[in-house]
């Protein structure tokens, strides 16, 4: 009998929950496998191990293999990327593999690398990699001894292939004929993985497909705004024009008027309208009458604050990092110094799919069901503001159209906010939360506004003296995160990629000034390295100018310690043919290279000057992201980094006047079109290094590169982005 997943998930779940009561973090809690449309507990397996095979994966009776994947996915391949890497040790055939969002429990699939469930800093693979070659590997070795016992042969006289265990004897079966017996067999503590040169699916072209694409494409993947339970409440909330406001008062009479609404509550963010429906919830919220208190809000427009923040850029920030004595050799005659100010807007992410949620709570238990970033801290917090224990709240994530960082809350506030509004109105009552585009584009958390001073000092045809100057807003400030990534009182977050540069610069310095802003800010695609990426790359062009050195020549020169920023920029020089190549009248080239979470990525652009700015035409890419386990994905996060980051550099921008952001929706916060996108050709360095990850790092390098080939044009090198200011689709 075949169990659903989705209700083998829920029994894994509540299992796992009960488990983890019993068992501190860091064994193996239990392992679940579907037989006899149930899903059962084997004790946990022996010695510190928190892998056991089906708390990843689970076997079916008709032989399909589903991997919990600990990740979201929301569209960067984590589904596939998972089952690669399970399917390469299982030995399995490819058109077995299914996944599925494992559930919420901190124990089992928490995230390696930050110790809570959680997606983000392109880490999925990273921290992936092992562990999930171990549940295959371990799964297939249950296999093989209960097969083995079955025919009552060596298990070394087993062999796994496509899917199938045979025995030299004729004998033979698939999974599902073993998978009830396997569970009974104990749990390998330290399975043997493959030697690279065995692998079948990691790192080969054209093996795999997405698993996630086919119902993305015909209609049938559910999202949050999917959902539609019997006697289901919509909810919308207006929140506050500015940013700190509160409510003082508010008419809720119109409203409560309007056929199909429900009841209409104050909560914390400001008020909610619950309806039949989202058509009715949002007339009513339209007619709420609110005054709103804006004693303790942000009122500064975005020119009020790059006044403010260029005026502490012209002093001494707090050191982040210095060598040498860069005033020292400012002062000495003969060298030529060079400074540039960057400055870069708020951003918002943009999802296709705005903010939504969906919650049923029942007095003493809850079940909740959205795109999740963070399972870990939101499962905690509905728990505390519902006051039920966690293991009677039920998170379970779903896929979700794009995040960009805009999922991954640092406060929390969605998690927060559903379970504020499930309170106001009481329990027995499914509700689905949902923001409008334009409650997401004005409700802030966006790349912050900064700017960068550099100052760089060339003299005798060298670089000899490197200074940056930023001024930011803290991400993780006051938040769960901030000492995971404060170093002497400043966000490392704010400053990544500006303090450690690939070049060698003999005197350098770098020193920050941490501002703080009622605008609240959040980690956006690449995170520092957007505008870092962009200081870094556009100001060592304009300083290997000034020296008379070529931009790649120049660049490798000065990387004789960065052996892999080298190597992705000499691949993507060769696959341009920078040295030869006979660009078209009105044409030039640009290149950057930046690493980012542990990825190293160079880009070359060759574009041409149009009336309303740059046009460009092919993008060249070159990516080290160690071993590649899936190049298919890993071009398309390329691509895609590339068509997001190009939008954003040429047009984004999300200002403010008085305290209040004026773009509401795409008519206004202007994205790259489908005819702009650019031809791409990406290049995939081989490497034997651990995995990293691909979600991001395609972003921060197009932008430099755009702004340098701008130069070779005779272009004003683009100082504040966008570089096509008031654009509108």
């Amino acid at each position: 009998m075949n169990v659903h997943i989705k209700d083998t998930v829920t029994r894994a779940s509540a299992l796992s929950r009960r488990s983890l009561l019993k068992a501190g973090a860091g064994l193996a809690i239990g392992v679940y496998i579907a037989r006899s449309g149930k899903a059962f507990a084997q004790a946990p397996a022996a010695a510190q191990v928190n892998i056991t095979p089906n708390t990843f994966l689970i076997i079916n009776p008709d032989d399909t293999v589903t991997v919990l994947c600990k990740h979201i996915e929301f569209g960067q391949g984590p589904f596939t990327g998972m089952a690669t890497l399970v399917a390469e040790e299982l030995d399995a055939d490819w058109s077995q593999m299914r996944a599925d969002h494992a559930p919420s429990n901190p124990v089992l699939y928490k995230n390696l690398l930050f110790g809570v469930q959680g997606t983000g800093g392109s880490s999925a693979i990273a921290n992936s990699y092992e562990q999930m070659r171990k549940v295959g590997a371990a799964a297939r070795e249950m296999l093989v001894a209960a097969a083995a016992k079955e025919w009552n042969v060596p298990a070394a006289e087993i062999t796994v292939e496509n899917g199938v265990i045979k025995h030299p004897s004729g004998k033979q079966g698939r999974f599902g004929a073993f998978a009830e017996k396997a569970n009974q067999m104990p749990v390998p503590a330290d399975p043997k993985l493959k030697d690279p040169s065995q692998f079948k699916f990691i790192g080969k072209e054209g093996a795999t497909k997405r698993l996630d694409s086919a119902e993305k494409s015909n209609g049938t993947a559910v999202f949050t705004l999917d959902i539609n339970e019997p006697d289901m409440l919509t909810a919308v909330i207006a929140r506050a024009p500015r940013f700190g406001a509160t409510v003082a008062s508010f008419d809720a009479t119109a409203a409560k008027a309007v056929p199909g609404v429900v009841d209409v509550k104050q909560v914390p963010t400001g008020v909610a309208v619950y309806a039949k429906g989202f058509w009715p919830a949002k007339t009513a919220r339209d007619l709420l009458k609110i005054t709103w208190d804006d004693s303790k809000a942000e009122k500064r427009g975005t020119q009020q604050l790059l006044s403010e923040f260029r005026d502490l850029s012209k002093t001494p920030g707090k050191t982040v990092k210095t060598e040498g004595d860069f005033e020292a050799e400012a002062a000495k005659p003969g060298g030529r110094v060079i400074e540039a100010e960057f400055v870069f807007p708020y951003l918002a992410h943009a999802p296709m799919e705005p903010l939504n949620a969906f919650i049923h709570w029942q007095g003493d238990t809850v079940t909740s069901r959205y795109g999740s970033q963070f399972p870990t801290p939101d499962h905690a917090t509905i728990a505390k503001i519902l006051g039920v224990p966690m293991e009677k709240v039920s998170l379970k994530t779903i896929l979700a159209g794009g995040s960009f960082g805009r999922r991954a809350q640092q406060t929390v506030h969605v998690a927060a906010e559903l379970a504020e509004v499930a309170k106001a109105i009481g329990p027995g009552k499914p509700i689905k939360l949902v923001w409008t585009r334009e409650d997401d584009m004005r409700g802030g958390y966006y790349r912050p506004f900064s700017v960068h001073r550099m100052r760089g000092v060339v003299r005798d045809g060298k670089i000899q003296a490197w200074s940056d100057t930023i001024v930011g807003q803290s991400i993780m400030k006051g938040s769960p995160f901030e000492a995971m990534t404060f170093k002497d009182g400043l966000d490392s977050t704010a400053y990544e990629g500006s303090n450690e540069i690939p070049y060698e610069v003999a005197n350098f310095k770098c020193d920050m000034h941490q501002v703080d802003v009622g605008v609240p800010v959040l980690w956006w695609r690449s995170v520092g390295h957007t505008h870092t990426g962009y200081a870094v790359e556009a100001f060592v062009d304009e300083l290997l100018e000034a020296a008379g050195k070529d931009p790649v020549e120049g660049r490798l020169e000065l990387m004789s310690k960065k052996p892999r920023h080298a190597g992705v920029l000499r691949a993507v020089a060769e696959l341009a043919d920078w040295k030869n190549a006979k660009l078209e009248p009105g044409r030039a080239r640009g290149v950057a290279v930046v690493e980012s979470f542990n990825t190293f990525v160079a880009q070359i652009v060759e574009l041409s000057m149009e009336a309303e700015g740059p046009k460009v035409h092919k993008v060249w890419c070159a990516v080290d992201c160690g071993v590649a386990v899936n190049p298919d994905i890993i071009r398309a996060q390329m691509e895609g980094g590339i068509g997001f980051g190009l939008g954003h550099v040429l047009y984004a921008d999300v200002p403010m006047e008085d305290g209040r952001v004026v773009p509401g929706n795409f008519d206004a916060y202007r994205s790259l079109r489908i005819n702009e996108m650019p031809a791409i050709e990406v290049t995939i360095v081989k490497s034997s290094e651990k995995p990293s990850g691909v979600g991001e790092p395609g972003v921060p390098p197009i932008g430099p590169a755009v702004a340098n080939a701008m130069a070779k044009l005779g272009q004003v090198r683009p100082r504040q982005l966008p570089i096509v200011p008031g654009a509108s689709a």
